[in-house]
């Protein structure tokens, strides 16, 4: 019953669904490619600056990034596919027409909400099975310059911490907590602020005793200039294992199962995890921000064509799209600073411009 309220015409929905979602990804297409083309002017010099990489290797970028820019962007698209779509009937005098029929503007608003519910599945469907993943794999690439790639999309790498006065590099960590593999390490231990060996290792893993036990070791003694090889010895005895295994953790490259067991993991080790909640929120909000999107450009569907102030209406429309997307990224610093509870930070402006577009709606039409 509620369902035949908002969609009097089976035929008037899906007439509008289609037209909707039809510009939607047309002007989506449009802008992963241009922005697409933009990026890879920028980064496709330093790819090709490494030797042995060449065009498999900028096709690899590409299949990367894209993922990243559709899902930026995919908002923006719904927000313009919305203003053209209002417009278009607008200027044919469907709209007029719809409310000469007794729809509501909610009503004709209605086709067009639960096809862009369906665009935020999907969008957070994608986000978890592909963009987490081209993220952290791009993340991995991009910290060894374009380098080979990494093996594992789960490593960490360039990891440092601190051991009393003694500083530790470990190149790549692959693995969670005590069970972490690490490799290429590198211990600058000093006394005093004073740097008085170095010592390499290729492999290193946790020691029931306490400290990480690293293999084969070459310490360089910066006095004498002497070399020693030791086969295996102990270090970082009070570095924890969380530090290692759960300092660089990047929000956007992991799904949301995988972030909330992250936090869990950051939580149990008396670390701090507010900005960390706040992009688990974040994964939730930012697809649902397509369904938003509507709201804010409906104000281009309503008033008189000929009148002269479709255009102002589309801008208006624009305007609140993206004053939404401004005061998104802003709450989300907030809560990155701490200022802003997590859920507050993740969900405030979604909330926020929810009234604001209702009642931009309810004013001019209602």
């Amino acid at each position: 019953m509620i369902l035949r309220g908002l969609f009097p015409s089976r035929t008037v929905a899906i007439y509008m669904a289609r037209l909707f979602l039809v510009r939607t990804f047309a002007i989506l297409f449009a802008l992963v490619l241009v922005l697409q083309a933009l990026d890879l002017l920028s980064e496709s010099g330093d790819i090709l600056a490494v030797p042995g990489n060449g065009q498999a290797q900028v096709w690899t970028y590409v299949s990367l990034r894209t993922p990243q820019i559709i899902a930026r962007f995919l908002p923006f698209s719904v927000l313009l596919g919305t203003i053209l779509t209002f417009i278009t009937m607008n200027q044919n005098s469907e709209i007029i027409a719809l409310k000469a029929s007794g729809l509501s503007a909610h009503q004709v608003l209605a086709p067009l909400m639960v096809a862009s519910l369906g665009v935020a599945g999907v969008s957070f469907a994608f986000n978890e099975r592909v963009v987490a993943r081209a993220t952290a794999t791009l993340t991995q690439w991009q910290r060894v310059n374009y380098g080979p790639m990494p093996i594992d999309r789960g490593d960490r790498s360039n990891v440092w911490v601190r051991d009393g006065d003694d500083l530790v590099q470990v190149g790549q960590i692959r693995g969670k907590m005590n069970a972490a593999v690490l490799g290429d390490i590198t211990l600058y231990d000093r006394a005093g602020g004073s740097l008085r060996a170095i010592l390499r290792a290729q492999h290193g893993r946790h020691d029931p005793a306490g400290g990480w036990r690293i293999w084969p070791v070459t310490r360089f003694d910066v006095a004498s200039g002497k070399v020693t090889r030791i086969a295996s010895m102990r270090v970082g005895h009070d570095v924890r294992s969380d530090q290692l295994t759960l300092s660089t953790i990047d929000p956007d490259g992991l799904t949301f199962g995988a972030l909330r067991t992250a936090i869990e993991d950051l939580s149990d080790a008396g670390r701090p995890t507010k900005a960390l909640e706040g992009a688990l929120w974040h994964k939730l909000s930012g697809p649902l921000s397509s369904v938003l999107m509507p709201l804010l450009g409906a104000v281009a569907a309503f008033g008189i064509a000929r009148s002269g102030k479709l255009f102002v209406r589309a801008v208006i429309g624009m305007a609140l799209g993206f004053a939404y997307f401004v005061a998104d990224n802003f709450a989300l610093a907030m809560g990155n600073l701490g200022a802003y509870p997590p859920f507050l930070a993740a969900w405030a402006p979604f909330l926020l411009f929810l009234l604001i577009g209702e009642a931009v709606l309810v004013r001019t039409e209602e």
